[in-house]
């Protein structure tokens, strides 16, 4: 924005350059530059920093929240605002919550760890002859948190085969 620039080209002391001759050459005009004067901070960009501020706030609180629990909890707390607003303003300012997607989540699966010892054969004439078993890796504010699952196939198909 060139208006501070004709203020303090107006207001040097030395060699003041009169307001028209500064909007005359930067292309704009005068009322434009006097009515900026009178509200240099428009209302809308007034209540847009309020409304940062408060999304700021909520976020430190909580900074597991995104755009849409910080759009809740600003109209909780009395703003007027749409979620779409929340949203470009939360991303402009890069308020995202610490569980956001992350980049890269559609890798393909990295090489098997053992060999397929059933060789996808998933039936089983009795208990306890073939388990099934998957392991998969979280990430933690702690650490890695390793989840193992392990299922007997005739659990699978709970028809075949009764005990008792």
């Amino acid at each position: 924005m060139m208006f501070p620039l004709v203020r303090e080209l107006a207001a040097d002391k030395d060699n003041p350059i009169p307001v028209a001759v500064t909007c005359r050459v930067l292309g704009f005009s005068k009322q434009s530059y006097y009515k900026w004067r009178k509200n240099p901070v428009p209302a809308r960009d007034w209540d847009q920093a309020h409304l940062i501020n408060a999304a700021l706030d909520i976020h430190r609180d909580d900074p597991e929240f995104g755009y849409r629990f910080i759009a809740d909890e600003l109209h909780e707390a009395g703003w007027k605002t749409s979620p779409n607003r929340v949203a470009r303003l939360c991303s402009a300012q890069r308020i995202w919550s610490v569980f956001s997607k992350k980049k890269g989540r559609n890798r393909k699966a990295g090489p098997p760890v053992h060999d397929d010892l059933v060789r996808r054969q998933f039936t089983a004439d009795a208990p306890d002859h073939v388990w099934l078993t998957d392991i998969t890796e979280h990430r933690t504010n702690e650490g890695k948190l390793y989840l193992c699952a392990i299922k007997d196939v005739l659990g699978l198909h709970p028809g075949l085969w009764t005990r008792g």
